[in-house]
């Protein structure tokens, strides 16, 4: 049996890579890496472009299978669990997810209950409810018989996140959440999340680009370079100069956001390849 890792405060974690090893037929994107994912908090996976974050993400929703190592879901081994039993515990919103054309943001939504439905694969009434309450925490309703096809980047994503609510799962993966949002119906989707976190105890893992978001938003910073994990912690502990010098190769001068009591950084310079290589050589890896 293979060791499973604890999370960081010492409760069962939902979700676990043990030592996992994950990449391409062309080429490895991680190797032995081991997260425990806590559950009932908000984890942010960061990371410059080509670190392994949308791979971990995969991996751990089965998308991508592990070349070595486990991924395991409330202690089982997630290769061994039938595709129907992921999907009632686990919803994943992938980067550029695709439909086929002509379908509506309704039937979309719909998908989400497949997991859910009896012998008959009839939608019930709890299911009707489910996908209305879906439309509405992401403000789709109006948007419900509109084909997919006729809608702008943003509401093509918020119809995408009305999926994955509607799968009622305790654990929710979202890779790049934001993207094609403008900057208000950025910050309603996070605030989306943190309501599903606070009000519903979902545990929840994404993946940002905007640090800042990822420090506002998130209970944990899991910062990852070339496939490895180098910082893992609460944001005001992970996002640090040093951390960004090493990692992102910016400068840049760290405050406190007034409103929310988060980090912010502020970069100001690039960091040259000539020294950004030795911080690299001399960074030392934290507790995983």
């Amino acid at each position: 049996m293979i060791h499973q890792p604890h999370s960081p405060n010492g409760s069962d974690p939902s979700l676990v890579a043990d030592t996992v090893s994950v990449g391409y037929p062309d080429r490895k994107v991680i190797e032995t890496l081991s997260l425990a994912i806590e559950t009932g908090k908000i984890t942010a996976l960061v990371g410059p472009n080509g670190s392994g974050k949308s791979t971990l993400l995969k991996a751990m929703a089965r998308l991508l299978p592990v070349s070595a190592g486990a991924v395991y879901l409330d202690g089982k081994a997630i290769t061994k669990l039938p595709s129907a039993q992921i999907a009632r515990e686990l919803a994943i919103l992938p980067q550029g997810p695709s439909a086929p054309r002509g379908l509506t943001v309704a039937e979309l939504v719909e998908q989400g209950r497949f997991p859910h439905v009896g012998a008959l694969r009839m939608l019930r009434h709890q299911d009707h409810e489910s996908i209305k309450q879906a439309l509405t925490l992401t403000n789709m309703n109006t948007f419900a018989h509109r084909s997919l096809d006729a809608l702008s980047g943003g509401e093509r994503q918020r119809a995408w996140i009305a999926l994955t609510l509607a799968q009622d799962t305790p654990v929710l993966l979202l890779d790049e959440p934001t993207t094609f949002l403008d900057i208000g119906h950025q910050l309603e989707v996070l605030d989306l999340v943190r309501m599903l976190n606070a009000e519903r105890q979902m545990t929840i893992v994404l993946v940002l680009h905007d640090l800042n978001q990822a420090a506002r938003y998130s209970q944990r910073m899991v910062v990852l370079q070339q496939g490895r994990i180098v910082a893992d912690g609460q944001p005001a502990a992970v996002l640090t100069p040093t951390l960004l010098a090493n990692v992102f190769n910016v400068r840049a001068n760290i405050i406190t956001d007034p409103a929310s009591n988060t980090p912010v950084c502020l970069p100001y310079a690039v960091v040259s390849r000539e020294v950004s290589a030795d911080h690299q050589h001399h960074a030392s890896e934290p507790d995983e």
